[in-house]
């Protein structure tokens, strides 16, 4: 299955090509989490803060379908 994924500030350092912000297809199996979309990216999950899935929060066991837009964030400070 395909889906889109937008990754943002500092997980775009672990997906080469990234810019934050800019949707990328990814393909992922039948079946496939959160969880499992993260770790395909390669990306640390105690850097993934949150996760959304169609503009709304999810958790790493989350199952995802076809043609969902999949969001990824890490921890924000400021001050």
């Amino acid at each position: 299955m395909q889906i889109t994924l937008r990754v943002y500030a500092t997980l775009c350092r672990y997906v080469p090509g990234a810019v934050a912000g800019v949707p990328l297809d990814i393909d992922l199996p039948d079946g496939a989490t959160v969880a499992d979309l993260i770790e395909k990216m390669e990306v640390p999950a105690r850097e993934v803060k949150a996760a959304f899935v169609n503009g709304r929060r999810q958790s790493p066991d989350w199952v995802l379908n076809q043609g969902d837009e999949a969001g990824i964030f890490p921890p924000v400070g400021g001050g």
